[in-house]
Parts: C-alpha cells; structure tokens; sequence
C-alpha cells in the first residue's frame, strides 16, 4: 500500500515562514501587509492564487513579482522558520516498520520541499517527493497527484492521501484515492467534511492507530 503525505500542515508547521515571506514580499512591492494570523488561510493553496486573492488583482506581471519576492526571502530564511509536527515520525516509522511506501505530495516547489525534507531528517521515510515545479506546473493537486501516480505507476486503488487542506481532499478524490483529513493543520473540521475526507484525526497519535488498522484490516 502506498500513503501520500502533503508538507505544510500535515509533516510541518511552516506558519512563521510562509507568512512572514507573504509580509516581506508584499512590503517589498509597497502594499500593507496583513497580520500574521489573517495569513494563516494561505498555507495550503497554490501561493499565486492567494496572492491573487490578497491583492485583488489577476495582473500575472504584478502576481509573478510577487513570488519573486516571496521566494527571495523563502529560499534562505523563510524555509527554515518551520518545525516538525510532534509525533509525526512516530506515524513515519510505523509506516516503514510494516514495509509500506511513503511518498510526499505537495503543491510546494520540488526544490523547496526537498529541502525542507532533508533539514528535518525525514528523506529516508519517503521513495521520492513530488511538488510543483517554480514555473507553477502542476500546483494544481489534482494535477500533481496524476503526475505521482502516473509516473511511480502507483494505482490509486492500493493508495491513500494524508493532508489538512480542501485542495489534498479534492485532488486525492479526483483520481480515486480515498483521504485521511488532519486537523493539526490549517484546514477545519468542516472544510474537510464537505470536501469529502473518507477519515478525520485530531492528532497524530490516532492517525497512527488508524493506518494500523487500515494496513491489517
């Protein structure tokens, strides 16, 4: 069997980061940046589109130094101002012990995500990572987890989607997989009900009980 972790929210916290470069971008091109907390509903979606939605505004040239900006304080600093999800390695080294195949499936960039993995230690959990690419190919999860399952010839009947967002629900659903929504994230009980989540743990401790139980059912 094969398990699909998404990044933010789900194996990290990256709230301090993400929101802190949303801050330093949005200053940088002479707007009024929001407050932290009013940011937290940004982790998760495709950066572009929360930017887009920040702004009010759909000018790709405006959106694209936008993430330049972003990227500029991301790419040294922001993607260490993260921390790992107590008690999520546990869940990994369950996993590991019964043999199965771990996998990360994150709209994050590839380049950043693989980092990110290796500064907490948590490459030799996973057969490979798949994120986006910076050209914003495949941000899209319903787009990305096609790419995965394609190109690792995984079907989605021996697969399982782990994320805390609507977009892992949805893309996961989109190609037949079912999902375990997390609530240690930044996605509600409520948005994961009605995006379809097939299961719904508080904490990582039950999501460990449930795989468990999936695995030798």
């Amino acid at each position: 069997m094969h398990f699909l972790f998404d990044l933010d929210g789900t194996l990290t916290n990256p709230f301090q980061g993400i929101t802190g470069c949303i801050q330093y971008a949005l200053s940088e091109l002479g707007h009024s940046p929001p407050p932290r907390e009013e940011l937290r509903w940004c982790i998760g979606p495709p950066l572009r589109s929360s930017f887009a939605e920040i702004l009010s505004t759909n000018d790709p040239g405006h959106l694209d130094e936008c993430l330049a900006k972003y990227r500029e304080r991301f790419s040294t600093i922001g993607l260490y101002e993260n921390r790992l999800i107590d008690g999520m390695v546990d869940v990994l080294n369950s996993l590991q012990g019964e043999r199965r195949h771990l996998w990360v499936a994150t709209s994050k960039p590839s380049v950043y995500a693989r980092r990110i993995i290796e500064h907490f230690g948590l490459a030799p959990y996973f057969q490979s990572i798949h994120g986006s690419e910076l050209d914003g190919t495949r941000t899209n999860k319903v787009e990305l987890i096609a790419h995965l399952l394609r190109t690792e010839g995984i079907s989605p009947s021996d697969a399982v989607m782990i994320g805390d967002r609507e977009h892992d629900v949805i893309g996961a659903k989109a190609n037949g997989l079912p999902v375990i929504g997390v609530l240690w994230g930044y996605g509600s009980h409520e948005e994961l009900v009605a995006s379809g989540a097939d299961e719904i743990c508080e904490t990582p401790a039950e999501l460990r009980h449930l795989l468990q139980g999936w695995i030798h059912a």
